[in-house]
Parts: C-alpha cells; structure tokens; sequence
C-alpha cells in the first residue's frame, strides 16, 4: 500500500513539477540582456494592416487612428466587419479604412473574419500582411519595427501584446494584468534569449503575404492563434518575438466581460493542451524539431491561476501521504516546486511588473486564484467550445 502511496504521490508531484521548471527556466533567461531582432534595410514593401471587427464601434476610431498615422503610401488598412449589429462599418470607412462586410451567422469566430479578409486582399496581395484586432492600441514605431522584421526573418513575428487594467481597477484585474505580462512578455522573453519561438498572441502579428496566403485560417476556433502558430511551426517557419514593438488593449472592467474573456481564452488554451500538446511533444520529439518541440513544453505550461491552484492541491496531498505513510520524496518534490513558483513570480514582479503593480497586488492573487476555481471546474464539466465576443464596458 505504502508503495503504491508512494509511486502515485511521486507522480502527481512530478507532474506539477515540470511546468513549474518551465516557467522557472523561462523567468530566469527573461531577465538576461536580449537582443533585439534584425531588421530589413532595403525597402519592406507594400503591407496591409488586417482589422477583424465584431461590433467595436466604441473603440475603433482609436485603432485606425494609431495604425493610419504609421502606414506609407501604397499600404492598406483592411477592417473586416464581422457580423456587426453597429456602426463599426461606417466609423471604420469615415476613418479612411477599407471596409468589407461580412455576414454569416453560423460561421463566427475571428478566424472566418481572418479568411475573409485574406481572400479580399488576394486581389491584389501586398508583401506583408499586419494582423491588429479592434481593440489594440499600436505602439509608435510598431507597424514599421514588425514589417521589417518580418521581411528579414521571412518568419512570423509577434509584437509584445499588453493587456491593461483600467482606471480605478480592483485588485481581481490587477492581478489578471500581471499574469498577462507573465504570459506574453516574461515567458517568450525566456524562450527568445535562447533562440527559441512564441506563441502567437491574437494581435500584432505580421505575415508574409505568400505563408498566410496558403493558412488555414477559417474556423471558430477559441484560440485561431494559438492553433496558427503552431501549425507554421510544424511547417518550418516558427515565430520570431519583437518586444520592440507594442500593442495593448485593456481588460473590461465588467465582471460579466471579464469572466467572459478568460473563459473564451482559457478553456481554449486548456483544450489545444488536451488535444494536441502530447501529440505535438511526440511529433517534435520524432522530427527532430527543436522549435516545436519548445513551443510544445511553452504550451504545456497552464495559466498562472491553475498552476497554482494545482500545486497546492498536490502539495497538500503530498504532505498528507507523507503524515499517514510516511513517504517523504512526494513532499519534498511538492516543496521544492511550490518554491520554485514562489520564486519566479516574485522574480517576474520584480524584473518586468514593479512599476506598474504595487506589490500588495501579488498578496491578493491566492484569493484571485481560488475565484477561479468555477472556470475550471466549468471546463471540465461544459467547456466552452463556441466563440462568444467579450461583452464590452459601453454595452448595456
């Protein structure tokens, strides 16, 4: 009996363990000197800049207007009005924006918005297309820093995409903002300063014309993005990471928005891990490819709240079994995971979010986690499988 404690204990312990390593290793190589990504020096050539909207008219003047103020004569700014009930169409053509609209009740999700806005453009194709969604904010520099980068590569490249907290947020999206900045700068920066790919992250994507031209980009699926860019991994052009350039959004200050947010994204990303990540894993690991094979281990890694919410667990069972049987190497490995993840979030706090979050904001974030337990719960019991857009602060 104590054997099969034992071996059971050891191996939940060292389940946990593992996406604890990753994120430890990846926090530790983030805080090295990184080196920012070549760029093209001959002429970038013509880009269009890919808006997918679904009823943004509260935001969208913003997002033309901090893409239209960076783009040169003969690039595009396509907006893809995506089954919208609003006036995002016409703010979006009174903008100066290309628009097309596109209506199709049964097929929704941004990656038939995607597809749709790909086959317009094969018209006449630029050499380079930008994906922005509706509600980024571009940083300065940003469209030209990705384009030439993504010419010199002839890669994929990801912009560092920040979600904010609003004005007078509570601590619940203070800490949502911090795992955020974990998620989409710490850990690709990790990964990066080993040469290593990212995930693709919705928004600020830049393409060359002839690679997206040949994705398969129509589909409902949850995370489009997430699939997206590992399907160019498997196809020899993994992401390059550009923190260089910048775009951000905030989170809705709603609960009801929020919720319905992190739902969309995490039983989407908990669900390419339960489908595809052993199978990816076992590909990489049979292929050769190294750039998959991280991308793999990177996608292995769960959202922050669940990581923990996981290790406690573990660790507390671990405790138990070495209380009533005495196994002690179940504990100890629980022990050193929970320090490990203590540790490389304080490191991430104190490398890459200080200024932006009070440290009493991480005092808060057990009691974050644990409000999350009915999301996962919920995955388990009804994901979510259908695309549902957030629901916005301005709607009723």
């Amino acid at each position: 009996m104590t054997t099969l404690v034992a071996w059971l204990l050891g191996a939940l312990a060292l389940l946990v363990l593992l996406p604890v390593l990753v994120l430890f290793v990846q926090v530790l190589l983030a805080c090295l000197p990184m080196r920012p990504l070549p760029a093209s020096q001959g002429p970038r050539g013509r880009l269009a800049v890919l808006v997918p909207a679904h009823d943004e008219a509260a935001v969208i003047r913003s997002t033309l207007a901090s893409i239209s103020s960076q783009l040169r004569e003969g690039d595009r700014l396509l907006v893809v009005a995506d089954n919208c009930s609003d006036d995002t169409a016409a703010l979006a053509r009174a903008a100066g924006a290309e628009v097309v609209e596109r209506r199709d009740e049964l097929s929704r999700g941004k990656g038939y918005a995607l597809d749709h806005g790909v086959r317009h453009l094969a018209a006449d194709p630029p050499q380079l297309v930008l994906i922005i969604d509706a509600d980024c904010l571009v940083g300065e520099g940003a469209i030209e820093r990705l384009a030439r980068c993504c010419a010199a590569a002839e890669r994929p490249v990801q912009a560092l995409y920040l979600m904010r907290a609003p004005a007078g947020a509570g601590l619940k999206v203070q800490v949502a903002e911090f795992a955020w900045r974990v998620k989409n700068l710490v850990r690709p920066r990790g990964w990066t300063r080993l040469g290593l790919p990212c995930q693709l992250m919705g928004a600020g994507m830049a393409f060359l014309w002839r690679d997206l031209a040949t994705a398969e980009l129509a589909s409902g699926h949850l995370v489009e993005d997430l699939k997206l860019g590992l399907d160019f991994c498997r196809h020899g052009k993994p992401p390059l990471f550009c923190p260089e350039a910048q775009v951000s959004s905030q989170f809705p200050s709603s609960d009801e928005g929020l919720r319905s947010q992190r739902t969309r994204w995490e039983h989407g990303h908990l669900g390419v891990v339960l489908a595809d990540a052993p199978k990816l894993v076992a590909s990489a690991v049979v292929r050769g490819n190294v750039a998959l094979l991280a991308m793999s281990i990177d996608l292995l890694v769960p959202p922050l709240a669940l990581l923990a919410l996981a290790l406690l667990a573990v660790f507390i069972l671990c405790w138990l079994g070495f209380l009533l049987f005495a196994v002690v190497a179940p504990a100890l490995i629980a022990t050193l995971a929970l320090l490990l993840l203590v540790t490389a979030v304080l490191l991430a706090w104190a490398r890459f979010a200080r200024d932006q979050i009070a440290f009493s904001v991480l005092l808060y974030a057990p009691f974050y986690a644990a409000k999350k337990i009915p999301l996962y719960v919920g995955f388990l019991i009804r994901r979510q499988v259908e695309w549902v857009r957030s629901k916005r602060d301005d709607q009723p």
